[in-house]
């Protein structure tokens, strides 16, 4: 089906300063072509007066919006309705304009579940070793708990990670000293500190008192294979990386925008792997 524009295009769109960096118009872009949608989804570069933009352009009949860097604080602020995983988690990624008004939602935990599943690895009643304690650790630690995870996180300043561990309260922390040696405890561990991130020093954990069961996943996607999955490749366990995360966290948008629950494939992967050099 060809990709068509009329005067009933639904726009949506990326709020943030800068977005040049933003891979959702690429994303959205590639699935409102496969599906043959009539509408359109735009960066929307906005230095100053988020508000005022955000409540022109719901004024102006857009659907909705992911929402990135500075912005998201903003955001919070803003809605009318917070989704229950957002306000738990602290943060919101995507707004929605409807009936109920300015609707905020956090779907990266979705994002990062949708990956394990994709690479085959179950949550269920599993025991799972975080590290970090950033947002994005977060937005796992929530979604892992309400898939019926026991979680347990480690970050390198312990009181951030007895924070998130106050903010959701079924969490377990474990000293950062003790990664290694606990790691025979765990079903799974993931990553979501920035060590292994193109630019930064390797994460230094040792797998070797791991069970032969443990899944290793990371969030961060540059390079695409970091030095934790190359080690939990080598030594036979099943990975799941973070390009996954990225593309399915955007499905949630696209279906509440445009009326279609996307499909995350291998065109869309390569698509979006092009852009980071790999």
């Amino acid at each position: 089906m060809s990709r068509r524009l009329t005067g009933n295009a639904r726009i949506a769109g990326v709020i943030g300063w800068p977005v040049t960096h933003s891979r959702s118009p690429l994303l959205h872009g590639y699935w409102l072509e496969r599906y043959g949608i009539d509408g359109t989804y735009i960066p929307l570069a906005v230095e100053r007066d988020f508000e005022a933009a955000v409540r022109g352009l719901r004024a102006a009949g857009v659907r909705g919006a992911n929402v990135t860097k500075p912005w998201k604080e903003a955001a919070f602020a803003l809605c009318d309705v917070i989704q229950t995983s957002a306000r738990r988690i602290g943060a919101i990624n995507t707004l929605v304009f409807d009936e109920r008004g300015i609707v905020g939602s956090n779907t990266d935990g979705f994002g990062f579940l949708a990956g394990l599943g994709e690479a085959g690895i179950a949550v269920d009643g599993k025991r799972a070793l975080v590290l970090g304690a950033g947002g994005g650790s977060r937005a796992v630690c929530h979604a892992l708990s309400e898939a019926h995870a026991h979680v347990t996180i480690a970050n390198r300043s312990r009181r951030r990670a007895e924070q998130v561990a106050e903010s959701l309260p079924e969490i377990a922390v474990l000293d950062w000293e003790r990664r290694s040696r606990a790691i025979g405890d765990y079903d799974l561990l993931i990553n979501t500190t920035s060590l292994g991130m193109a630019g930064s020093e390797p994460l230094d954990i040792d797998l070797s008192g791991a069970q032969a069961s443990l899944c290793v996943s990371d969030i961060v996607y540059v390079p695409l294979e970091t030095p934790l999955l190359r080690q939990a490749r080598q030594a036979g366990f099943k990975t799941a990386d973070g390009i996954a995360m990225l593309l399915h966290q955007a499905r949630p948008g696209f279906k509440a925008w445009f009326g279609v629950d996307p499909v995350v494939d291998q065109p869309l992967r390569s698509l979006v792997l092009a852009t980071f050099n790999h």
